[in-house]
């Protein structure tokens, strides 16, 4: 999991409250007259009538539900592939990489699955050759299914789970998903297991919530609080949408569920905001409806396939709205769609605003970005837009979003011995950019590509002086250039002003 840093709140002592108020009191008529005000008929009048009360009293206690949920919570203990980073903040078994963190924040980001402890306490020893992860999962299904996060199983060599009665069973991945977090694991035993269930509504901010999970590697832990806050960007990925919540979290309650009331899992343990790494009262969860539907791809299919439009959109500001002569900053607006795409071949073009998917409103960019990835490629979705001040929709089937393959992450090595640069990148004639080369869809802002000044929405045209039209071809290069001993590798970049230049990368498998 991630933490997110947070200043420390001022403390203020309840003695120098009393003495302030104490010298309000001896100041005599002039300051009470100021701070108080006579009720007049008016003001008495648009008092509200009747206090306001809460419609429901806090459960007395949670033994009930947690009496019912907690078989069907598990500890999850993976043992490393050798080739895995070691990286103490961006090592597997840790939380997602946050690229949209700012500069001066990020060095407060620690991740939750106690990456080498083998599931012992954080900071305690370990035997040399000996590499492990823990955290949190859940079982969904009677035949042993369990859900827990990407960054716990990720670059897993073994995986085990151990369930509430204290047996301990092999489990294999069925699939995962980086976007989201979210990895589908299966226990190998055949046998009937107990599980928990989805809840068949999202939590409303101020709602009991409880979390089980294994921090610290003590399993089976309860902690109780509220949803904070919905709709959360945390900077973790896309399609960032999380509840906040209050529950205590600490490392090692990655993948692990929170439930309300009901006993129904409302969501995902997946990250905190704390300046020390233990919990200061900011948890983040990932939806139970974004859980649903990547975990039934993930079962079906091994993998997630997400819808693609083709189109680079942007928020609508105050300012733009009213040169659009919008009520309110409200949709997406398309700065243009990208050639061959699904949106261009509709004919969306660069100033529409789009309004609507499928009836349901588009609050921003962001929110835009995430329905149309909630559909699968080849799914006819219905884009209402708004162009020269008129309302029209548009019928389109949607398609695959590109994913060739990709250069990510910062400072460490993927399973093949790619150095990372921290890149994700994809065939620029796939996405519009250019005919030749490959795009630059994301950069991590810590890594050695980001120190070099290159940028979302660069071109890479040649690497190691040999040209480049896909992710793999790119890597390919890197190795080779590797291979031959060179500390960095030479790479020409177009910019979206269509000018040129040669840039040095490192190629320290420590860099960035």
């Amino acid at each position: 999991m991630t933490d997110l840093p947070q200043s420390t709140p001022r403390r203020i002592r309840r003695g120098a409250l009393a003495s302030v108020a104490a010298a309000a009191l001896v100041a005599g008529g002039a300051v009470g007259s100021s701070l108080v005000q006579p009720v007049t008929p008016a003001f008495a009048q648009a008092l509200p009538k009747t206090p306001i009360e809460a419609p429901e009293h806090p459960p007395g206690s949670f033994a009930n539900i947690v009496d019912k949920v907690k078989p069907g919570v598990v500890s999850v203990k993976v043992k490393l592939d050798a080739s895995a980073s070691s990286d103490d903040d961006d090592g597997p078994g840790q939380g997602r990489s946050l690229q949209n963190v700012p500069p001066q924040l990020r060095e407060f980001f620690k991740r939750f699955g106690q990456n080498g402890q083998g599931g012992g306490m954080q900071g305690m020893p370990q035997r040399q050759g000996q590499r492990g992860a823990v955290g949190s999962g859940f079982i969904i299904s009677g035949d042993g299914y369990v859900v827990t996060n990407n960054h716990v199983v990720d670059n897993a060599k073994t995986v085990q789970v151990t369930l509430d009665d204290g047996r301990t069973l092999d489990a294999k991945v069925i699939g995962k998903d980086a976007k989201t977090d979210l990895a589908l694991l299966k226990i190998k035993d055949e046998g009937t297991y107990p599980y928990v269930q989805f809840g068949k509504a999202a939590p409303r901010v101020g709602d009991w919530v409880v979390a089980i999970g294994n921090p610290f590697g003590l399993g089976g832990t309860v902690t109780a609080g509220i949803v904070s806050a919905r709709g959360r960007d945390i900077g973790a990925g896309p399609y960032d949408d999380f509840l906040q919540i209050d529950a205590p979290i600490n490392k090692g309650n990655s993948g692990g569920p929170t439930f309300n009331v009901n006993g129904e899992v409302v969501g995902v343990n997946t990250a905190i905001a704390s300046p020390s790494g233990g919990s200061v009262g900011l948890a983040f969860a990932i939806p139970a409806e974004t859980v649903q539907a990547v975990v039934e791809q993930l079962r079906t299919d091994g993998k997630v396939a997400r819808g693609y439009l083709g189109v680079q959109v942007q928020p609508v500001t105050k300012d733009i709205a009213d040169g659009l002569g919008l009520d309110k900053p409200k949709g997406a607006l398309v700065d243009h769609a990208e050639n061959g795409t699904p949106a261009a071949k509709a004919g969306l073009k660069s100033g529409d605003v789009i309004e609507s998917v499928n009836g349901n409103p588009v609050s921003d960019a962001k929110e835009l970005s995430r329905k149309i990835a909630g559909l699968k490629p080849g799914a006819k979705v219905e884009i209402a837009y708004l162009r020269g001040g008129k309302s029209d929709t548009a019928t389109i089937t949607l398609g695959a979003l590109p994913n060739d393959g990709k250069v990510a992450s910062r400072g460490s090595d993927t399973s093949d011995g790619q150095p990372r640069l921290g890149l994700s990148l994809a065939p620029a004639a796939d996405v519009g950019l250019s005919d030749e080369g490959v795009a630059v869809m994301e950069v991590d802002p810590d890594g050695p590509a980001a120190a070099k000044g290159i940028e979302q929405g660069d071109v890479i045209l040649d690497v190691a002086g040999q040209s480049v039209s896909k992710p793999s071809e790119v890597a390919e290069r890197i190795r080779s250039a590797e291979a031959s001993g060179r500390k960095a590798v030479l790479m020409r970049i177009k910019n979206q002003k269509g000018v040129t230049r040669f840039v040095a990368v490192a190629l320290s498998k420590n860099a960035g």
